[in-house]
């Protein structure tokens, strides 16, 4: 079949199976032309199919020589649906992998559920025996308790009061006014319950009990904080409640590992163009500002560079894992340099539906967003007929 975006709001409800996989190539072939890294052995990936969580498993992959097991939930495909990016990424990432010699090994289903972790426990087990390295990379707007079965919704929201500021349709470069209501009590609640800490307690307690978690083993899950610009319906709304809950469950598993010799951090990295971060109102004009401004002085990174960073100079370069007043490991630090975000808030400060293309890089925002899905890729034929039938390798 041809494959074409077919979008709804910050959504793309096609995805295309050579289009991510020359993505996924795109970054193995970046991390393998860095220097290697003495990293980790066995490493976990919860929310391993795209954005951070797949560029960690193969910056642990083929920048340490690591074998992998990765959890995340997506969907074959069906008919005329195609597969979702995620899944057809992961079948090139494991692809890949098995043709390096590494060990790699899929697991499909609700990353917060007990079934999963008992499934994922057994094949580490099994196969690996234990891991040293877990990352925590879920982002998802539901979650089903394991234990009640109470079902909770995360919102973007602001708290205390309304919200009005600059917000851009990606698509159409249209600069409006977005005003949001603030949360409810409950709404927080939900939110800090799908997107805070309580699951990646619950993975790390998991493994633990079940031995299959190596001794001085490391934790990771991201972060972002961002500029002020931001923070009202960011950091000072809902999901960044929900984020001060992950750190503070950082310091909880950091006291549980640290008698063995193990660490657990919260990695606060740079705004970038994922599925996650289009469906916030503000953030896709922010970041196309951030862009324009990060390119033209030479420091703009993408996901597969940041994760690289973080695992060669902080993770696991020499020394100790350098870290902020508050224990965060900070790998936004170029973007968050007084410099940039003082040329970004003068931009911000002019921009309309005008001069959107002169004052920011909407185009390179829209571009990456379809890349996501393995569009507006070089090299590959988008008229050409492609199977949207991918299997995917060692998938357990």
């Amino acid at each position: 079949m041809i494959i074409q975006p077919k979008t709804r709001g910050f959504i793309c409800t096609t995805a295309h199976p050579d289009g991510c996989a020359s993505q996924v190539q795109r970054q193995i072939n970046y991390v393998k032309e860095q220097p290697a890294i003495q990293g980790p052995r066995n490493v976990l990936v919860v929310g391993a199919s795209t954005g951070y969580g797949l560029a960690s498993r193969i910056v642990a992959s083929f920048a340490a020589g690591a074998n992998t097991v990765g959890v995340y939930f997506d969907k074959a495909a069906e008919g005329a649906r195609t597969a979702s990016a995620g899944w057809y990424n992961s079948a090139a990432f494991e692809a890949a992998a098995q043709e390096s010699g590494r060990k790699s090994y899929s697991i499909v289903g609700d990353a917060f559920s007990d079934e999963i972790k008992a499934k994922t426990i057994d094949l580490i087990r099994t196969e690996l025996g234990s891991v040293d390295l877990v990352i925590y990379s879920v982002a998802s707007p539901r979650r089903v308790h394991p234990k009640t079965g109470e079902v909770f919704s995360s919102v973007i929201k602001p708290l205390g009061g309304t919200y009005t500021n600059k917000t851009v349709n990606f698509h159409t470069g249209e600069v409006t006014e977005a005003v949001i209501e603030p949360a409810t009590e409950d709404e927080l609640r939900q939110t800090i319950a799908v997107m805070g800490g309580e699951d990646w307690q619950m993975w790390i307690d998991a493994l633990s009990e079940a031995g299959a978690l190596s001794e001085g083993a490391t934790t990771v899950a991201y972060s972002y904080i961002g500029p002020e610009i931001t923070h009202a319906v960011y950091r000072d709304g809902t999901i960044g409640k929900a984020k001060n809950d992950l750190e503070a469950t950082a310091l909880r598993l950091n006291e549980q590992l640290g008698s063995g010799g193990g660490r657990a951090f919260v990695s606060v990295n740079k705004a970038l163009v994922t599925q996650s971060s289009s469906a916030i109102p503000v953030v896709p004009l922010y970041i196309s500002a951030l862009y324009k401004v990060m390119k033209e002085k030479g420091l703009h990174e993408g996901c597969i560079e940041q994760m690289y960073r973080l695992f060669s100079e902080r993770l696991y370069g020499e020394g100790t894992t350098q870290v902020d007043e508050k224990g965060l490991i900070r790998v936004d630090d170029w973007e968050m340099r007084e410099e940039v975000q003082a040329e970004v808030e003068q931009l911000w400060a002019d921009l309309s539906t005008e001069n959107i293309y002169e004052l920011s890089d909407l185009e390179g925002y829209r571009r990456e967003f379809f890349q996501l899905f393995g569009f507006n890729t070089d090299g590959i034929d988008y008229e050409a007929d492609a199977n949207p039938d991918v299997a995917i390798p060692n998938l357990r």
